[in-house]
């Protein structure tokens, strides 16, 4: 079936509620939508304002999607600044709270619904912390319903943003959409200084950029032969002492006079049965 023929509501629209959120299908029924689009939409927490990153595109008829209300009109983005506004100030109103109790708690943020009937607030405890008082006392004094969640250390940086030590801003505050695991041994494969302090981010947890070339790197590594092998070459046999990965050659410490000698690929003849 041509795609300019589709029924309406076999499509779904793509749509993004933060600058690095995940994205969402929502039906956008007989809404005509292109990306950028500002629009409102129907969600589990009640109406909220998303915006289009991905044009409608067919989709399988038994997914049931939650719909598109309608695009946002320049009432929905005035409601949407003072909910901003508002949220600062509930921002403040929490956190001289947790200061006058002395609550072993740091306050990241406050997110409020698009309908103000709800404001969430998002925070940091090394320890597992009652909220019940605090929420009780904040839902009175704000006049809506209050939560609180208590996020990790990665969804604070997150949240707060910063620049990294490359001079850029932080990925998981500017692009990454979703945390990723992260070990050692992607440090360690790629041929990284194993100080904590130099893998760390600004979260404390290993640097999610760990990860971006550790798979190139692992396939690459394969095709050397490994630390410690037996090689035969044009300039010399002995053991592997360095892989150079980028490189795609190894540095040989030759057996004849223990000299170290830089190998490529091409010059190795076969590695002993014994490697």
């Amino acid at each position: 079936m041509d795609e300019q023929t589709v029924d309406a509501h076999t499509l779904a629209v793509g749509i993004r509620f933060r600058p690095t959120g995940r994205i969402y299908d929502f039906d956008p029924g007989p809404l005509i939508l292109q990306r950028d689009d500002r629009v409102l939409v129907e969600t589990e927490r009640g109406p909220a304002l998303g915006l289009v990153v991905v044009p409608p595109r067919p989709r399988p008829a038994v997914r049931t999607l939650q719909r598109v209300i309608k695009k946002a009109d320049a009432r929905d983005l005035a409601r949407e600044d003072q909910n901003l506004q508002r949220e600062r100030g509930h921002y403040r109103v929490a956190l001289d709270l947790i200061r006058t109790r002395t609550l072993p708690i740091k306050l990241v943020k406050a997110e409020s619904t698009f309908d103000g009937s709800k404001v969430t607030f998002f925070c940091v405890a090394e320890d597992r912390v009652d909220f019940r008082g605090l929420v009780n006392e904040l839902g009175e004094l704000l006049h809506t319903r209050v939560d609180m969640k208590s996020i990790g250390a990665r969804d604070e940086t997150k949240a707060t943003g910063g620049v990294g030590p490359c001079g850029r801003e932080l990925c998981c505050s500017s692009w990454l959409q979703e945390f990723q695991a992260i070990s050692v041994k992607m440090a360690k494969e790629q041929g990284l200084s194993l100080n904590p302090s130099k893998l760390a981010g600004m979260c404390g947890r290993l640097k999610c950029c760990l990860r971006y070339e550790f798979q190139t790197y692992a396939e690459l590594k394969r095709t050397l032969p490994a630390v410690g092998a037996r090689v035969e070459s044009v300039k010399g046999d002995g053991v592997v002492v360095r892989q150079n990965i980028l490189k795609q050659t190894v540095v040989v410490r030759r057996a004849e006079d223990n000299v170290e000698v830089e190998t490529n690929l091409d010059d190795l003849v076969a590695p002993h049965a014994d490697a």
